[in-house]
């Protein structure tokens, strides 16, 4: 049985030998490492469980620590969106994905509930706020559950592009890591889009530039955490190995950290602190933090 994880580091990291079709590079700096992943043909991205595309993981101190304006993590956090901005000023649609009445599925919404939303703003309702500069276009939304709204989150941000055409679409959304180490302390970043619900089993309809119709960057933090890989990792063993017990492999239980709503508040605020820092270069950190 494999483990699930959302992470194409986690899953390049369980490959035993090199895999053509991927190149794998690391940085790091006082801030986080940062792990480069690229995917290049179909047959590693099958062998991966991932799309083809660029994949960005930062690693750093946990979430649970309180953001702030000097946080050393933005930096890092803002580099790596701007290298899968793709070039241009037009409008920018920031959507968050997941369900807002489970703290660890807020994760998208309670992000884009902080974004700094300037599609509606012209030039002269912007010098009257006291904005020197222009702003770059940006929507934001939340687009709910399924189960909710009987509406797939890939159509509902689908019908919103057909109607304000975005350069880009970024999407938040908590993920599933293989382990317990990563949760709160991993950052994914891609150009491939995503299938919400994926690394729980749950797949719903990807949101990529193949159905949406343009470039789609996809930024997740692992929330929760197998039980199943969880009970190998404490084991000490690896999943071939491991022996679950049927509750665990029937009914596909899932693990939260104890300080989830902490982690959670803390993540979204910084994810949309960076993404905002991102989209509006001509604005200091200070004055987005007091627009947040």
């Amino acid at each position: 049985m494999k483990f699930r994880t959302d992470l194409a580091l986690e899953r390049h990291e369980m490959l035993k030998n090199e895999l053509k079709g991927v190149k794998a590079t690391k940085r790091e700096n006082d801030e986080a490492t940062t792990t480069i992943i690229e995917i290049t043909d179909n047959v590693a991205a099958k062998k991966l469980g991932k799309a083809i595309g660029k994949y960005i993981t930062l690693e750093m101190n946990s979430f649970s620590d309180e953001p702030a304006v000097s946080d050393g993590r933005l930096k890092a956090l803002i580099d790596s969106i701007k290298e899968l901005l793709p070039e241009g000023d037009g409008v920018v649609l920031v959507a968050g994905v997941g369900n807002e009445s489970i703290t660890s599925d807020a994760l998208g919404p309670m992000t884009a509930s902080n974004i700094f939303a300037t599609r509606h703003i012209n030039d002269e309702l912007r010098k009257y706020a006291g904005f020197n500069e222009k702003l770059r276009p940006v929507a934001a939304v939340s687009t709910g559950v399924l189960g909710k709204t009987g509406i797939e989150s890939s159509e509902y941000i689908k019908s919103i592009c057909e109607s304000i055409h975005p350069e880009c679409v970024i999407t938040i959304d908590a993920l599933a890591a293989g382990s317990v180490k990563r949760l709160g302390t991993t950052v994914q970043m891609s150009d491939t889009g995503i299938a919400p619900g994926s690394g729980i089993g749950n797949n719903r309809k990807r949101i990529d530039e193949a159905f949406i119709g343009v470039p789609v960057i996809a930024i997740g933090i692992p929330t929760v955490v197998d039980a199943l890989s969880l009970a190998a990792e404490l084991s000490g063993v690896n999943e071939n190995e491991f022996n679950s017990t049927e509750i665990i492999q029937k009914n596909g239980l899932i693990v939260a950290p104890k300080d989830i709503d902490l982690l959670t508040k803390n993540a979204s605020y910084l994810l949309a602190l960076a993404i905002n820092c991102a989209l509006q270069p001509t604005l200091s950190v200070q004055e987005l933090y007091s627009l947040m």
